[in-house]
């Protein structure tokens, strides 16, 4: 009986923002890689998840939503879209039923002009009819004529299987990239200021999420216990007020909800402390954008 071989390849995917890139990258993996949450701009690194199997690897990478830069920061999260353009053996666009077809057409071009293997996803089909489903696969046969197009749900887990399936045969024989055990590229610390990013996303509103980052200045594993303390920065005084909150209440609620998660993401008790610091300006400084790992050029 012949030997089967090995598969290997990089899955990009990429996509507008709020399409849910994130939500599917977490379905494809099995295990909470990006943090999701309804606000636009949530992912801002370039995040690698990795699928071993005994005759596949396959290594996914989540991208922040293309968008048009205000500030470097937004500069260097478009070029984390862009590079996955490059460096695919496939890419899976992610579109969903109610962002208009023909959105960041700029984009959209730089897609059409590949020629590596496109999956154009319509993601959350549970939000729409069959009629209308209809003509936007359509639009979109048009728009990416060489792209093979999915009606998917990455919440509901449709046609996930069938996706997964499909990218499998897609990819090249190769040995595997990675070590077969590695689950992402990224260290311990990246995650914890992840989930912290996420808490501060969901607890606070307006302007404040978009200006803070989070830096893991101590990550102290021990027997049974990890010890962590991290500095959330912001870019304001007033910032930093809304941040830690009346008698720190606001604070105390981030840094419970985040050492949950942690505890969970690493299954060890955490001890968490939790800083409030003020950068001025730091999505445009370039010192600050390479301390958090934004790749400049």
């Amino acid at each position: 009986m012949q030997e089967q071989k090995h598969r290997s390849g990089f899955v990009n995917i990429v996509g507008n923002p709020n399409v849910g890139k994130s939500t599917l990258m977490n379905r494809l993996v099995g295990e909470k890689i990006s943090i999701i949450t309804a606000k636009a701009q949530t992912t801002r690194h370039r995040i690698i998840g990795i699928v071993n199997k005994p005759t596949y690897q396959i290594v996914y990478s989540d991208t922040p939503g293309v968008l048009r830069p205000n500030y470097k920061l937004q500069e260097q999260m478009l070029n984390f879209s862009l590079s996955a353009l490059e460096d695919a053996d496939v890419l899976l666009y992610v579109t969903d039923v109610v962002e208009k077809v023909d959105k960041n057409d700029e984009f959209l071009s730089k897609v059409h002009q590949l020629d590596m293997p496109v999956l154009l996803l319509i993601n959350k089909i549970d939000q729409t009819n069959q009629a209308s489903l209809e003509t936007m696969v359509e639009q979109w046969k048009v728009l990416l004529p060489k792209a093979e197009i999915f009606p998917i749900s990455a919440l509901n887990n449709f046609a996930i299987e069938m996706l997964q399936k499909r990218i499998l045969e897609l990819l090249p024989e190769s040995p595997p990239y990675f070590e077969k055990d590695a689950l992402t590229d990224k260290p311990a610390r990246f995650f914890v200021a992840e989930i912290i990013r996420e808490k501060a996303l969901l607890l606070y509103q307006k302007e404040i999420p978009y200006s803070i980052e989070v830096g893991v200045e101590e990550f102290k594993e021990e027997q049974d216990i990890i010890r962590i303390r991290a500095i959330v920065l912001v870019e304001r005084d007033t910032q930093k007020g809304i941040v830690i909150g009346h008698k720190g209440e606001s604070l105390k609620r981030l840094g419970i909800m985040a050492r949950k998660d942690i505890e969970r993401f690493f299954e060890k008790k955490i001890f968490l402390q939790l800083y409030v610091k003020v950068e001025k300006d730091w999505r445009n400084r370039d010192n600050m954008l390479k301390t958090f790992g934004y790749k400049l050029d």
